[in-house]
């Protein structure tokens, strides 16, 4: 989680400020231009071709033909495209605007079906009981209340219906390495009085237009406790790059990178079945 950063209503602005300005993912699609299908087609290809090619079957986006799935956090609408082509019914929501408009050109350019809505997390428009599914990728550590937000998605789903969410690893390689290390001790940010997640705001989520949102961590055991009202939780790690290791990137063995990847990666997985 975040230490000593205020959590009030102007963290919300601040995300919308930085999502606004930099819409998450588009920089994959610079060589065409924005919201075209080539543009689209780019950011598609290395999300899941470069960046998380274990993302498809982890995440499932084949496994909920027929469901009624909700995105908390939208973004461009790319998982959530892959959802409606595996055969879900889908919904998504975002704090920003842009995003919406950005998701809803995205699904009518592939003729796509999907209801779109402006929404905190916090305090999602649904009734009681809505939807079978709840997907929310990297969006939950940058809300306030991020435990109010999965008392939303727990209230949304219906009984037996399943919450699959990823917030960033406070155990990952990513954080130590980067955050700490490299920005708080060698940069000097720790010295200076910034805390790790002043660090993260500025570095993690970085954006020209400035819009520093708020960034948490969470270790596996936190994740799960944030899922306690679940009967059944699943926690899983993921996301590391070779480049991540500098040098020592082409002489890691398959066998043991994978290993890390499950240990020492960016994303905790969440998957908690109501």
């Amino acid at each position: 989680m975040t230490e000593n950063r205020d959590q009030g209503p102007n963290e919300k602005q601040r995300a919308r400020d930085q999502w606004t300005g930099d819409p998450a993912g588009a920089v994959y699609g610079r060589e065409h231009e924005f919201g075209t299908r080539e543009f689209f087609d780019e950011v598609e290809r290395h999300r899941y071709e470069e960046y998380a090619p274990w993302m498809p079957e982890v995440m499932g986006f084949k496994d909920f033909a027929g469901a009624r799935l909700l995105e908390v956090g939208c973004g461009m609408g790319t998982d959530l495209l892959q959802f409606a082509r595996g055969g879900a019914e889908v919904t998504g929501v975002d704090l920003t605007p842009r995003s919406i408009q950005i998701s809803q050109k995205h699904f009518a350019l592939y003729g796509a079906r999907g209801d779109f809505a402006i929404s905190d997390g916090e305090n999602l428009p649904f009734a009681s009981e809505s939807f079978d599914v709840v997907y929310s990728n990297g969006v939950l550590h940058h809300t306030p209340d991020t435990a109010g937000a999965v008392r939303e998605i727990h209230r949304v789903l219906r009984p037996g219906g399943l919450a699959r969410v990823m917030l960033y690893h406070r155990g990952s390689l990513g954080y130590w390495g980067e955050v700490i290390i490299r920005h708080g001790l060698l940069g000097g940010e720790l010295l200076r009085g910034n805390s790790p997640a002043d660090i993260m705001g500025k570095y993690v989520e970085f954006n020209e237009g400035g819009g520093n949102p708020l960034v948490k961590v969470y270790s596996r055991r936190e994740a799960r406790d944030l899922f306690s009202m679940f009967s059944e939780v699943n926690v899983q790690v993921e996301q590391l790059t070779r480049p991540e290791f500098y040098f020592l990137e082409r002489i890691i063995p398959d066998r043991v990178f994978r290993r890390l990847q499950r240990s020492i990666g960016w994303n905790v997985i969440v998957s908690a079945r109501k």
